[in-house]
């Protein structure tokens, strides 16, 4: 079993920046890939970064590609997502996850964390 804490979210300008952090507790972290989705009101769950295990490869949505970067800490069993150039439309609560992905590069969930909002003014 793997326990996902995120943190870091919360309420910020246009332009701005925030830096996400998923802290995982439980079965070794370091053998797991990691990443974060995101889920607007009314919209389904979508997939925004992740990280191989090594944290040698790294994979964006194009909606956030040169303006956010995830990276891990296998020390410190964390995850984080630096935030910058944010966007109303980057409203949303942003869930991180630990997993896997399959042959053709589909990701495949084993653990949630309980999200925290990401709040965007204009």
């Amino acid at each position: 079993q793997v326990q996902l804490v995120e943190s870091g979210g919360g309420l910020v300008q246009a332009g701005g920046s925030l830096r996400l952090s998923c802290a995982a507790s439980g079965r070794t972290f370091s053998n797991y890939g990691m990443g974060w989705f995101r889920q607007a009101p009314g919209k389904e769950r979508l997939f925004v970064a992740r990280i191989t295990w090594s944290g040698g490869s790294t994979y964006y949505a194009d909606s956030v590609k040169g303006r956010f970067t995830i990276s891990r800490d296998n020390f410190k069993n964390t995850v984080y997502l630096q935030m910058n150039s944010l966007k109303p439309e980057d409203t949303a609560v942003y869930y991180c996850y630990a997993g896997s992905t399959d042959t053709i590069g589909s990701i495949l969930v084993d653990y949630w964390g309980q999200g925290t909002q990401v709040t965007v003014s204009s």
